[in-house]
């Protein structure tokens, strides 16, 4: 690898006293742009310490280091002595941009060239492929060697799988989307197997001693292959800057490493920052410890807690705490919440934008109401002007919007979910309510093939033959009864006709007849499904919201449910509609913001989940969650706290309605931060529904239109 260092492009002189554009930085942020570098000097450029960056939320991080980009530019660094690492290609295409404007602005269009110049920014895997393949005779590479993306290292991983028996054992082995992920994890993580198998993976602890072998074989299939995998770009990686002659040769190359969102790094990534600038010099992380919620991605917010502890003198830290978002009331709340912490960097964020206007705690008294008091509040504030997609549903899990989504449609709101399928999109809720319409409709052949081809044994032909037989007899249940499948598939048919015609029959009153359907299905869904405990909380969600109806026809007929046959799961944007409400999971919507935010199941067993509160860490990361929604809002804050909730799969005691109680994360001290109310506000009355309220407007509008 070629290691001495190119002559610097050719650059007209910057006379940066003359274009002050570092004007419109507040002072913290100047402080971090300027770190090290001092223009009056002799040696106007000196490769500074560390530099820690606390950005605080909607502090202007990005700008900030756009512009340190730009400084360092104008001061004569070259351009590809620049190491830029961001966490997406996205992130880095628009750094650059950002970084050219700024410098055309500023210094006019040779200095919007140079910053052209920034070779080296993408992502810690892209720059970890490129060092790679300079490096590879070195360290014992192939130089042609080839990278897997995730799905050809599934493919792979499966293809071990079979080599070795695995999917020939008596009891389930996980298939290759979960052995993957458990190998990805041990590497990112930098954990041992049975302490990864422990804590994330438990109902795979039995396997360890068969998944350490699988795991070698799969490493060993690659490296005679020549082929890396995702994961080998950050370990192979790690271990040659673990080298120190290999670490300096390639460090040497930049004389400046900046990083973005380094809450985010996991141990290998940390592993190599320290290897590419053992003592700091030069190297510069920006993030916000108060919003380190990744770490069912291996991301640790150790990484950025102990990050000045790692150099001698210690780490230079800057904070930004002006927030440039929400309002002085969200702010306080906010503050108040994440300074409860038991270990943080300090900062009180503050804004110039005043209101009197306090964060809500609206107490509704379970689920459904919450569904028909946000529908009816995001209708408020479309009404007022303010458009759907300026406004955002947040929620700590995909399916606690579930009941929401079905309201939403009923109401015919648009909406796009993200962190997640659409709660009734996925191929688990697809799959039961495709056998509640077969049973209410035998002459659905879409619902009935789907249905079908669950059974082990029955493919498209058989499927096809038995709908035939259906479609030609009076009596479908006798006809699905008399049907022959096949040896493979008959016992599994027999409890599936049985199961169609008690459905026929009405035998059990609804929703009953649902939760019979959801006791037949569960073994087809651990077989399809690794995440099948997930799953399955889905679909006593699913038994909970069609309590809600009174009928079976009623309840598939009002959901308006897309096609069953369609090609995609993906949730995605309805095309036919111009403006459309923001569902999204807390983690999805890091980095985002809304003039208004609603936050659903502000109580105990969903924020904090009752499934991450086994450790005083994992506490702690659900309290930086609600901290990251609350943080989102701009003008407009609400928590909803329904009285009851719905629990699912509890050990002890079933599935069951509980009493909710307000999120720990906001104790009473804490009240006087916050509005309360409750809705709806007269207890004793039901609220008018909104759809009844303006049919006749809505057939009117649609008379008008046809003769229009």
């Amino acid at each position: 690898m070629q290691t001495t260092a190119t002559a610097a492009p050719t650059a007209p002189p910057f006379d940066a006293a003359a274009h002050d554009y570092l004007a419109r930085l507040n002072a913290q942020q100047r402080t971090a742009v300027e770190h090290g570098v001092d223009p009056a000097a002799k040696n106007p450029f000196h490769i500074a310490g560390p530099l820690l960056v606390i950005a605080g939320a909607g502090s202007g991080k990005t700008d900030t280091l756009a512009h340190r980009v730009t400084h360092l530019l104008a001061n004569g660094v070259d351009p590809r002595r620049i190491l830029l690492l961001t966490f997406s290609r996205r992130a880095a295409t628009e750094m650059r941009r950002r970084v050219e404007r700024i410098a055309w602005r500023a210094l006019g269009a040779d200095a919007a060239a140079l910053a052209s110049g920034l070779n080296w920014s993408g992502t810690f895997h892209g720059i970890g492929a490129r060092l790679l393949r300079e490096c590879a005779v070195q360290i014992g590479l192939s130089p042609t060697f080839t990278i897997h993306d995730r799905e050809d290292s599934a493919d792979l991983m499966n293809l071990i799988r079979h080599e070795r028996g695995c999917s020939t054992k008596d009891q389930r082995f996980p298939l290759k989307g979960t052995c993957l992920s458990i190998y990805s994890r041990v590497v990112n993580a930098q954990l041992p197997l049975q302490t990864v198998l422990d804590t994330v993976y438990p109902w795979c602890a039995n396997w360890h001693d068969e998944l350490r072998a699988l795991f070698a074989a799969y490493v060993e299939a690659k490296q005679k292959q020549d082929v890396l995998d995702y994961d080998d770009l950050l370990l192979y990686c790690s271990h040659m800057m673990a080298v120190p002659a290999l670490g300096a040769q390639v460090g040497e190359r930049f004389d400046h490493v900046l990083v973005d969102e380094y809450q985010d790094t996991n141990a290998l990534q940390a592993t190599i920052l320290r290897g590419l600038k053992p003592d700091g010099r030069g190297l510069m992380v920006v993030g916000d410890d108060a919003q380190s919620i990744y770490s069912f991605r291996a991301a640790t917010v150790r990484n950025i807690l102990d990050f000045p502890s790692h150099f001698d003198p210690p780490a230079r830290i800057v904070t930004l705490e002006q927030n440039y978002r929400s309002t002085q009331a969200i702010l306080d709340a906010s503050n108040a919440v994440i300074s409860l912490a038991t270990e943080r960097y300090t900062k009180n964020l503050w804004s110039e934008r005043s209101s009197a206007q306090r964060p809500s705690l609206i107490h509704v008294k379970d689920e459904a109401d919450q569904a028909r008091y946000v529908c009816a509040r995001i209708l408020e504030h479309r009404e007022a002007g303010l458009p759907l997609k300026s406004q955002a549903v947040l929620f700590r899990a995909s399916d606690h919007s579930g009941p929401l989504e079905v309201e939403l449609t009923v109401r015919n709101i648009p909406f796009v979910k993200f962190g997640g399928l659409k709660f009734l999109d996925t191929a688990h809720v697809k799959d039961v309510l495709a056998v509640l319409r077969f049973a209410e409709n035998p002459r659905d052949r879409v619902a009935g093939f789907r249905v079908m081809q669950l059974l082990p044994g029955v493919g498209p032909v058989t499927a096809g033959r038995a709908l035939d037989a259906v479609a030609a007899s009076e009596d479908a249940g006798a006809a699905l009864r008399a049907f022959a499948p096949g040896a493979r598939a008959f016992e599994d048919w027999a409890a599936f006709a049985e199961l169609f015609a008690d459905l026929r029959a009405g035998a059990h009153r609804w929703p009953a007849d649902l939760d019979r359907v959801r006791v037949w299905y569960e073994p087809h869904l651990l077989q399809k499904f690794d995440d099948a405990p997930m799953r399955i909380a889905d679909l006593v969600q699913l038994t909970h919201i069609a309590s809600s109806y009174p009928s079976r026809e009623q309840f598939l007929t009002e959901l308006t449910l897309d096609p069953p046959d369609a090609t995609s799961d993906e949730s995605g944007v309805p095309l036919r509609d111009e403006d459309y409400l923001i569902l999204s999971t807390i983690h999805s919507a890091k980095g985002q913001e809304w003039n208004a935010v609603f936050v659903l199941n502000g109580v105990d067993g969903c924020i904090p989940s009752d499934l991450a509160t086994g450790s005083p860490d994992e506490i702690e990361e659900e309290r930086r969650l609600l901290y990251v929604a609350m943080t989102r809002a701009k003008d407009e804050l609400e928590i909803v706290v329904p009285q009851r909730f719905y629990v699912t799969q509890q050990t002890a005691h079933g599935d069951r309605h509980v009493y909710g109680s307000r999120t720990r994360f906001i104790p009473n001290s804490l009240l006087p931060r916050f509005a309360s109310a409750s809705w709806p506000r007269d207890p004793g009355t039901t609220p008018t529904s909104p759809e009844q309220a303006r049919v006749h407007i809505d057939l009117a509008a649609q008379m008008r239109k046809m003769w229009g």
